[in-house]
């Protein structure tokens, strides 16, 4: 469940700022002992600021933080997760295969009987398609 921004607590922000460092380390490097001597670092440089009382200084440092994993985001992030449909490499990218147009062409029809409106609807811009196309105004 997201929140909005307005309503997470300071530590809440940090988690996640924490998460994400985690997983764009995991985009720069390949070998796991690389990556784990990485998160190692990155978790010290977070436990090392974890006693600040001041709401001024935390906020500074959470800023630093976020502008921090903005200038060293990845150009091409892994995409390890399954609701990554849209993000190539990801295990779920084209999963969900979009048919062609033309596949409505071999319908049964007693099936195309089933939406006379929208078979009348593409048959007459069939027709408008393949009048502009003999015409030559088809860009």
């Amino acid at each position: 469940m997201a929140f909005a921004p307005e309503l997470r607590t300071h530590a809440q922000k940090v988690c996640t700022l924490y998460k994400k460092a985690m997983r764009q380390i995991e985009s720069y490097y390949v070998a796991r002992f690389v990556v784990r001597y990485h998160q190692v670092i990155l978790r010290s440089r977070f436990d090392k600021n974890k006693c600040e009382k001041d709401p001024k200084e935390q906020r500074r440092l959470y800023w630093v933080g976020e502008h921090e994993l903005f200038d060293k985001t990845h150009p091409i992030p892994i995409a390890k997760f399954t609701h990554s449909t849209g993000i190539a490499g990801g295990p779920a990218f084209e999963r969900v295969v979009q048919p062609p147009d033309w596949v409505l062409d071999y319908w049964h029809p007693l099936e195309k009987a089933q939406y006379p409106q929208y078979f009348r609807c593409r048959e007459a811009r069939k027709c408008e398609y393949i009048r502009h196309w003999q015409n030559g105004t088809l860009m």
